[in-house]
């Protein structure tokens, strides 16, 4: 095992649900998986944990952040949660105060935060996509975090790109996500991180 993954190294941990977790592909394929081995070939020491559970909401993240401070002390938690919320039609305002708590609770452990924004079908009405989308833009705003507006964009409406459920990406989707999220995670990473080969 190389020096990127030892037992000391930085760790960057994966807070989210399906489309984090690698639901219905194979776990080496996603892109959580992708951004180890990203990491490793640009010099970086960090590892990565995957503390993703598919069917999460923000309600169960909000209960179990704590515990996942605590046992992988991460430099970097990127928050991947929301979906499930929206799916299931729950009161925007209620997981907005949800991912505060879990943005907050982070920032207080002394780790870096970033969000990767999630969109959800129009046709749960223009006032309730409206107001769900948003929750990402105004914490963003509110709390000064890092954030993507749409981390599946490119993939969402690419049947290509989609299992047969179509809601959760396919094994081919997974380098785009990992692109889409790269740019915020290595700005994070550039900030507050180590790397044990300088460009």
């Amino acid at each position: 095992m190389g020096t990127a993954l030892a037992a000391n190294a930085p760790t960057v941990v994966v807070f989210g649900d399906s489309l984090s977790a690698g639901y219905g592909i194979d776990v080496d394929q996603s892109w959580t998986a992708l951004l180890q081995t990203r990491l490793e070939s640009q010099g970086y020491e960090h590892r990565v944990v995957n503390a993703s559970i598919s069917g999460e909401t923000t309600e169960g993240g909000k209960t179990r952040i704590s515990a996942a401070l605590e046992n992988f002390h991460p430099d970097l938690v990127i928050l991947e949660l929301g979906g499930n919320d929206g799916l299931r039609g729950f009161p925007p305002n209620v997981m907005k105060d949800n991912m505060r708590t879990i943005i907050q609770t982070t920032q207080h452990h002394g780790a870096k935060i970033v969000i990767l924004g999630i969109r959800i079908p129009t046709n749960y009405g223009p006032r309730y996509t409206q107001a769900f989308e948003g929750v990402y833009r105004e914490l963003a705003a509110e709390l000064d975090i890092p954030w993507i507006e749409f981390f599946m964009e490119g993939v969402a409406l690419n049947d290509d790109l989609m299992q047969d459920d179509g809601i959760h990406p396919n094994a081919e989707a997974q380098p785009l996500l990992l692109d889409n999220a790269w740019p915020i995670i290595h700005d994070a990473l550039s900030i507050a991180g180590r790397r044990i080969v300088e460009d």
